[in-house]
């Protein structure tokens, strides 16, 4: 029973999933209800998985450290702003002393240090991070609600693609090991770490965009303007992922195990793909916690070269302006995408390898 609603729930949460990547890369809207149903299978699946491998203390006790990691991050941010010298409202020509108070009152900057930690706290504590000192009137929360989804849409069609060209890659290039098929994949990989991404962007801008005219060179409307910056995204993780998987690989496939399979008659192909691929993940998927966390939380180089309007923007406009809440937000949020990604992942290691207990 346990099993039949393991694969009645996976293989049901991961189609739903591609499902919406698919009519959100075409531009189309996701209904409200594929939404909602995509979430109640996530926590099925989540609480299923937990439960069946007795790792309900450990989620407990990892959540509780989680918020204890989200406390300090917030603390320590919160109290470096305030110790870095200048502040959101220096300027070249100086403000009038009751023009700078009536502003500093406002945003309770008059207040004792203490009280204003308290404050901030108190609010992260209700999810209200304040009001923006620069976009007058915006809430930080609106802030992150209208950016967030753009930066996770270009994450999550960016490790698509990681994941799809890497792991590939990396399993072909072990299985033909010193070929010359070995050397090009490689050759390409060792390409796709090395380039930066500031570099490949205008090539490839001026190639597809303006060259031959296939693709938008800026904006995310439509998935004409989707291609370049997920391609630019997506290469270098790939690039690591393919050099990850043929290094594990190559020592997964010297095993005992592997070489009694091989002594059964077992076809190359079918040891490759169900005994040594499962086993050869584990370096990917710990790569794959903070890649994930940092992917999607906004790439700010990307969003900045072909204009999207993501959450990369204001992450580094808050820190050229010193908008302590904006700062303070971004913070929080790529903070909380790389306390649940690291989670995620560790919850895997027991799938993937059934030797790796959590306790």
């Amino acid at each position: 029973m346990r099993d039949r609603l393991y694969f009645l729930l996976g293989p049901a949460f991961a189609l739903t999933i591609l499902f919406i990547v698919g009519l959100s890369f075409f531009a189309y809207e996701v209904p409200v209800a594929l939404w909602a149903a995509c979430g109640i299978l996530g926590v099925a699946v989540f609480v299923y998985y937990t439960i069946s491998q007795n790792n309900v203390t450990y989620v407990i006790k990892r959540s509780l450290e989680s918020i204890l990691t989200i406390w300090v991050i917030a603390t320590l941010t919160f109290m470096l702003l305030r110790v870095l010298p200048g502040g959101p409202f220096d300027q070249e020509k100086a403000l009038p002393p009751e023009v700078m108070a009536n502003i500093e009152k406002k945003y309770q900057l008059d207040k004792p240090i203490y009280t204003q930690y308290w404050n901030y706290i108190s609010g992260v504590a209700v999810a209200d991070l304040g009001e923006s000192y620069k976009y007058i009137g915006r809430n930080i929360s609106d802030i992150v609600a209208e950016t967030l989804p753009v930066s996770i849409q270009l994450g999550v069609y960016s490790l698509i693609l990681a994941f799809i060209l890497g792991i590939p890659a990396g399993l072909i290039s072990a299985a033909r090991h010193n070929t010359w098929v070995d050397s090009l994949t490689m050759g390409a990989a060792i390409s796709g770490v090395a380039l930066p991404s500031f570099l490949v962007a205008p090539v490839l801008i001026l190639i597809f965009s303006f060259g031959l005219g296939w693709f938008e060179p800026a904006l995310w409307e439509g998935p004409a303007y989707y291609v370049l910056p997920v391609i630019v995204l997506g290469t270098r993780p790939a690039a690591v992922i393919a050099r990850l998987t043929r290094a594990s690989v190559l020592e997964v496939i010297r095993a005992d195990y592997i070489r009694t399979a091989r002594a059964k008659g077992l076809s190359e192909k079918k040891i490759l793909f169900k005994h040594v691929l499962k086993n050869s993940l584990i370096p990917v998927l710990t790569y794959s916690g903070p890649l994930a966390a940092g992917i999607i939380t906004g790439t700010f180089i990307i969003e900045q070269i072909f204009a999207i309007p993501g959450m990369g923007k204001h992450l580094v406009n808050s820190v050229t302006n010193r908008d302590y809440p904006l700062i303070l937000g971004t913070t929080l949020v790529f903070s909380l995408a790389l306390v649940l990604a690291n989670l995620v992942v560790d919850l895997l290691y027991s799938y993937f390898d059934p030797r790796i207990q959590l306790t």
